[in-house]
């Protein structure tokens, strides 16, 4: 089959790899429909994270074609959303509600597991992470928006969560990206009465607005900060979604969180440090991490599959597999949000 290879930095390339097969009871086999290339996946691009040469991929939806003998709940021919990592559904972390943290699991991409951008994958315990996608006939617009549940729907979500973000809420969203633009979008769902984004592009910051972005701000740094407390009267935020991951994101979540406040923090982090002495002297938390998309699916699937949100709206470049370098450059030099892969029909 054919699949996109991490050859390293600045090195993607399509080439061919076995086709996948079950290999143990618990497996499914699913032909890929619809990926995408995540953020996470441009920092082994640009040579800021290191992974070892192989398949690349981890955010897929497609169609199960074969099933081991142990697999319950899905059937050839089902629809399903696949998160972003695999795990067993049975131990300590995953009944805990942390299935991204499986003493089982593992992420797709890694190793010998399947990446999401290929033809078809290999799926390790696939009862417990397959998700089966309820109906038929769903539309393209549909289809992109599960994608987004694989990771960056569920990880903007998982920020406000984090965050702490109800009804009522004022949050600001540091990150305009596809998941700080998720985060916008989830922080709506929740009831935040106020969202304030950081944006320079005009695209996002249409896509911010669409989501529910209140006010759209293009300062950066201690700019950002001033503005946001000019904004709440001296107040600061009631939650605060980290969504970037560098240094200046964490100083700019921390500095305009209000005393008492959360900091939901799901960029990958490079060069950040905590600032320990504001969660000490202005009892601001910081909550987050690795996004336990499983868990979240299910709900928000319901919320896709009945027209009250739209997430699919962050794909702003598609291509197939025959354009993966494509892919990747589009977001790299940030002509793309986020970029998706048309791999084969429904």
């Amino acid at each position: 089959m054919r699949a996109a290879f991490f050859n390293g930095p600045r090195d993607i390339a399509l080439g061919t790899r076995p086709d996948p097969s079950i290999q143990l009871p618990t497996d499914a086999v699913v032909r890929v429909v619809l990926a995408c290339v995540c953020g996470s996946d441009l920092w082994f691009f640009r040579g800021e994270t290191p992974k070892p040469p192989g398949t690349i991929g981890h955010e897929f939806i497609g169609v199960v074609e074969d099933i081991g003998t142990e697999v319950t709940g899905l059937a050839k021919g089902d629809l399903v959303i696949a998160p972003f990592v695999f795990g067993d559904g049975s131990c300590p972390h995953c009944l805990a509600g942390w299935p991204t943290n499986c003493t089982s699991g593992g992420s797709f991409g890694n190793n010998d597991i399947d990446g999401g951008q290929g033809e078809a994958v290999r799926v390790p315990f696939a009862s417990s992470t397959l998700v089966p996608v309820p109906g038929t006939g769903h539309s393209e617009e549909t289809l992109r928006s599960l994608t987004t549940l694989c990771d960056v729907m569920c990880t903007g979500h998982h920020a406000a969560k984090s965050a702490g973000v109800e009804s009522g809420s004022v949050v600001a969203v540091v990150g305009d990206g596809a998941v700080g633009l998720s985060g916008v979008l989830a922080s709506a769902r929740l009831g935040a009465s106020r969202i304030i984004v950081l944006s320079r592009t005009p695209e996002r910051q249409n896509i911010a607005r669409q989501f529910g972005a209140t006010d759209v701000l293009a300062e950066r740094g201690d700019e950002a900060i001033a503005r946001i407390m000019e904004l709440t009267n001296g107040t600061g935020v009631d939650a605060a979604l980290e969504c970037v991951g560098t240094g200046e994101s964490m100083d700019t979540a921390f500095g305009v969180a209000r005393p008492g406040a959360l900091v939901g923090m799901v960029g990958a982090p490079h060069g950040v440090t905590v600032p320990i002495r504001t969660v000490m002297i202005r009892n601001v938390g910081l909550r987050g991490g690795v996004c336990p998309a499983r868990r979240y699916i299910p709900e928000l699937m319901t919320d896709v599959l009945e027209d009250r949100i739209n997430p699919g709206i962050v794909f702003d470049f598609a291509t197939n597999l025959e354009g993966i370098v494509d892919a990747y450059e589009a977001m790299d030099t940030r002509r793309a949000t986020k970029s998706l892969l048309r791999v084969s029909s429904l």
